[in-house]
C-alpha cells in the first residue's frame, strides 16, 4: 500500500472559534483566518460545517478565480483519475434553500471542464425534503454549505448524477426526513449530510439496506457529533492536504471531530478503538480550511461572492461519499466494508485535534485514530 509522506506540522489545539485561522499549513494570499457560515446549533438542531477562508475585514476571501484545490488536485491525492460511476446518484441532504444551487454549480463545472450537470440533461434534481419542488426558505449560510457539497461531488465523481434534498429547517427532524427521502430515490447509492449536533441515539432514517450514508464529524476539535455518532453511518473526519513536488502530504487537521459515543454501541466491525461506543471517525479528507478547495457560491453570503475557499469536514462528507458512490460495492454495511478493507487507505500517522483521556481518541496514529479514522481514500478498494 502506498501511504503518504506525513509532514505537515498541525497544532495540537481544539480547533478554532469563528474568525480565528487553523495553523495546520500556510494560508491562502491574502487569508486571516477562518469562519463556520453556520451558527451553533440548539439542542435537536444541527449546525453545517461549512469554514470559510476570510481576510483582514473577517469577511469571506474572495477571489478572482479559483485558489484552492481543484477536482484534478482531489482526484490525484486520492487515486481517483479515470474512475467513473456510471451515472450513479450522490444525494445530498441540507436545510434551506439555495436559490442559486444550479447556476453556481454550472460555474464551476465549466471552470474545470467538467461535463455540464443540469436539470435539463436529468444529471441534477433539487427537490424539499419530501421530493416536492416546492423550496424552503432561504438562508446565505447554508447555501454555502450547498455550493461546497455540490462542488466536492463535482471534483470527486464528475460522473455522478447530483441529487440535492432541501430539508425545510436545521432540525434534526427534518433532516432525517430529507435521508429518508433521498433513500427512495431509485439510483441513489451514497448520501452525504455535512452538519452535526449534540450526540444523540440513532435514527432508523440513517440506515437504508445499500446506501453509504456519510456525516461529519464536526469543525471544533475533539467531541463526538450526530449522526456521525449512528452505528451504521460512515462518520468522516479531516485532514490538512498539501503537495510537496509530486507527492502529497497529509496530517490530522486540529478541527476536526472524533471521540467515542455515549449514546449510541459500537458496532462489532469496530476494533481497536478502545470505545464502548460508536467511535468516531471511520474515515476521512481534506478539511482544513488553509489546505481548502476551491467553490463557486454567488449567495453573497456576508457580502462576498464569487470564487473562495473552503474547508470544513463539511468538505470530507461529500467527497467521500462520491467515492462510495464511484466503487460501486453496495452489498455490504458501507462502513463495516471499509472496515474490513482498511489495507488500501492512506493511513495518517501525525497530527491532533486537542487533548483526550486516551491518546488514540485526539491523535493521529498508525491503524486507526480519531480525528482521522481509519485514513484517507487510496483508490476505491476500501470503498
Amino acid at each position: 500500500m502506498r501511504r503518504l509522506v506525513l509532514t505537515l506540522a498541525v497544532g495540537a489545539a481544539l480547533a478554532a472559534t469563528a474568525a480565528t485561522a487553523p495553523t495546520a499549513a500556510a494560508a491562502p494570499t491574502g487569508a486571516r483566518g477562518s469562519e463556520r457560515t453556520c451558527a451553533p446549533a440548539p439542542a435537536g438542531y444541527a449546525a453545517c460545517h461549512a469554514r470559510v477562508v476570510t481576510d483582514s475585514t473577517g469577511k469571506p476571501l474572495a477571489t478572482s478565480g479559483p485558489s484552492g484545490l481543484n477536482p484534478a488536485d482531489i482526484q490525484s491525492a486520492y487515486s481517483l483519475a479515470g474512475t467513473s460511476s456510471g451515472g450513479r446518484t450522490v444525494a445530498i441532504v441540507d436545510a434551506y434553500d439555495d436559490p442559486t444551487a444550479e447556476a453556481d454549480l454550472g460555474v464551476y463545472r465549466s471552470q474545470f471542464g467538467l461535463t455540464a450537470c443540469t436539470t435539463a440533461n436529468g444529471c441534477f434534481k433539487k427537490v424539499n425534503q419530501s421530493g416536492g419542488a416546492t423550496p424552503p426558505r432561504s438562508d446565505a449560510g447554508w447555501a454555502t454549505e450547498v455550493s461546497l457539497d455540490l462542488d466536492m461531488v463535482s471534483a470527486t465523481c464528475p460522473s455522478c448524477h447530483i441529487l440535492l434534498v432541501e430539508a425545510s429547517s436545521a432540525s434534526l427532524t427534518n433532516l432525517a426526513a430529507g435521508v429518508n427521502y433521498a433513500a427512495s430515490v431509485p439510483g441513489v447509492v451514497a448520501i452525504s449530510n455535512s452538519y452535526g449536533g449534540t450526540d444523540g441515539a440513532s435514527v432508523s432514517a440513517y440506515n437504508p439496506p445499500g446506501i453509504a450514508i456519510t456525516a461529519s464529524t464536526g469543525d471544533n476539535g475533539y467531541g463526538v457529533e450526530s449522526p456521525a455518532s449512528y452505528p451504521h453511518v460512515v462518520a468522516v473526519g479531516g485532514t490538512s492536504l498539501k503537495k510537496s513536488g509530486s507527492s502529497w502530504t497529509e496530517t490530522a487537521w486540529s478541527g476536526a471531530g472524533s471521540g467515542c459515543s455515549t449514546s449510541n454501541p459500537n458496532p462489532g466491525w469496530q476494533t481497536g478503538t478502545s470505545c464502548n461506543g460508536k467511535a468516531n471517525a471511520d474515515v476521512s479528507a481534506v478539511a482544513d480550511p488553509y489546505t481548502g478547495v476551491s467553490i463557486y457560491d454567488s449567495t453573497r453570503y456576508q457580502g462576498r461572492s464569487g470564487w473562495q475557499v473552503y474547508g470544513g469536514t463539511s468538505a470530507s462528507s461529500p467527497l467521500i461519499a462520491s467515492v462510495y458512490a464511484l466503487a460501486d460495492n453496495f452489498g455490504t454495511d458501507a462502513a463495516q466494508y471499509t472496515w474490513g478493507h482498511a489495507g488500501n487507505l492512506h493511513d495518517v500517522t501525525s497530527g491532533s485535534n486537542g487533548t483526550c483521556t486516551t491518546t488514540v481518541w485526539c491523535n493521529a496514529a498508525a491503524g486507526w485514530d480519531g480525528p482521522t479514522g481509519l485514513g484517507t481514500p487510496n483508490g476505491v478498494g476500501a470503498f
